[in-house]
């Protein structure tokens, strides 16, 4: 015997309940919400739970590191317009995906750009066929580019379908105080706080504050004509604290032309090697090139030049 219900709204589904005797089935049909899945933009009031979420999706941070990087966020200030946080994947009001997102403009030439690293993407396993429908809806802008700093090897092959491409091919690390290359002329090396006495351009200026902030080494390298900033997050191997990754420099070729003296620096500070994005081995400098380690991914219409990874999560929270 079969009963349907005609008044079920569409938003529900029918379960099918059989008992099996000598001589018939009994077919019971009744109906039970679906729950309301929504993404939405990230809003102040869903932090806690959001920190309680992130922390359960990458236990290894912990539950401080997590709230941090949330206090951060609320502390930075995003282009107008644009998402603060990022957005989250709700279930019944209950937070159950987030994704974070840090927009940022940045110049190319005379140009002015917007910039968004897409940044700690997760979605409780129960969730998992929304995850694509999250990530979609944070990637929806024409005119941004968006990259990914860091992603997870499980997650490359979904974020390509996404039309996100590798833009570097792995990391040169090198021991920039023993470099072939020039030794900067006898450039002097600044903290990145002080105002040169040269020419410099006051955006860098800025850049060079913001990320001292966030726990980086910036610095100048002086000339007698211009000053030359470059940006360093401590990094550490095999729980040895002896690395800087190079997060912002105007080119990799300053970088090379002032390895001497920006290494020297580095070494006073405990920090003899340095890790940069590379493709390949970089004339002038003394390391060695590790193929596939870090890659780096972006989407969008302006290609991400290396040597640049200001106002990211690798500059902003160590990741």
């Amino acid at each position: 015997m079969y009963r349907w219900f005609q008044s079920c709204p569409p938003t529900q589904f029918c379960v099918k309940i059989s008992q099996i005797n000598s001589s018939s089935q009994l077919f019971l049909m009744f109906s039970l919400p679906l729950p309301k899945i929504r993404a939405r933009q990230i809003e102040e009031m869903d932090l806690a739970a959001l920190t309680k979420l992130l922390n359960k999706g990458f236990p290894m941070q912990g539950r401080h590191f997590w709230a941090r990087v949330l206090a951060s966020l609320g502390a930075y200030s995003s282009p107008a317009g644009l998402p603060k946080y990022g957005y989250l994947l709700e279930s019944d009001g209950t937070p159950v995906g987030v994704i974070l997102l840090i927009f940022s403009r940045t110049r190319t030439g005379a140009s002015e750009l917007i910039r968004c690293n897409v940044s700690s993407w997760y979605v409780e396993h129960e969730f998992r066929t929304y995850s694509t429908a999250l990530i979609s809806r944070a990637i929806t802008r024409n005119d941004v580019t968006y990259l990914n700093t860091s992603p997870a090897p499980h997650t490359r092959s979904t974020i390509e379908l996404k039309g996100f491409v590798r833009y570097n091919q792995g990391v040169f690390v090198c021991a920039p105080a023993f470099s072939l290359g020039a030794n900067g002329g006898g450039a002097d090396v600044l903290m990145g706080e002080t105002q040169p006495n040269v020419q410099f351009d006051p955006l860098d200026h800025n850049l060079l504050l913001d990320h001292a902030k966030y726990g980086c080494i910036s610095m100048w390298c002086l000339t007698s004509e211009r000053a030359y900033p470059f940006i360093f997050r401590p990094r550490a191997i095999n729980h040895l604290s002896v690395c800087a990754q190079l997060i912002y420099c105007r080119d990799i070729d300053d970088f090379v032309r002032f390895a001497r003296p920006i290494g020297l620096f580095l070494i006073r500070r405990g920090k003899p090697l340095v890790i940069l994005d590379a493709n390949g081995p970089v004339p002038g400098l003394i390391g060695k090139f590790l193929h596939g380690r870090m890659p780096k991914y972006f989407k969008g219409p302006d290609r991400p030049r290396l040597g640049d990874l200001a106002y990211t999560e690798t500059a902003m929270f160590g990741v």
